[in-house]
């Protein structure tokens, strides 16, 4: 099913015909701004909606971290080997996406400094 974008003039419009209610789903995009106005107009989203924009990315440095399904050595950290072979295998998962419409020494770059910033290299 094709998803359905509401941006901060179609929540007005819906507030102008009456609507107090939107239903969110997974098939329902808000844009930030669509959201703040929401709230001033009183159009409640409906959905158990979290307490951020529907639209806003999870951020892990700001987000409490998750449960990992990786077998860590204990320490709830990649083992040596993980970390050595994760580059690897990010690099080759963004390859096999993008193919050749990326530049492999930026990938690189992109890899270490994400992979630095977490504490995971």
């Amino acid at each position: 099913m094709a998803k359905q974008f509401y941006t901060e003039r179609d929540i007005e419009e819906l507030a102008k015909r009456g609507v107090t209610t939107l239903a969110v789903g997974d098939d329902v995009v808000l844009t930030e701004l669509a959201y703040e106005k929401a709230g001033q107009l009183g159009v409640r989203l409906e959905k158990g909606s979290p307490s951020g924009p529907p639209c806003a990315p999870v951020r892990p440095y700001i987000s409490p971290a998750q449960p990992r399904d990786v077998a860590c050595s204990g320490s709830g950290r990649p083992s040596a080997a993980e970390r050595t072979d994760l580059p690897t295998r990010i690099r080759d998962a963004v390859t096999a996406k993008l193919g050749a419409l990326i530049d492999p020494a930026l990938l690189d770059l992109i890899i270490q400094r994400v992979l630095k910033s977490t504490g995971v290299n």
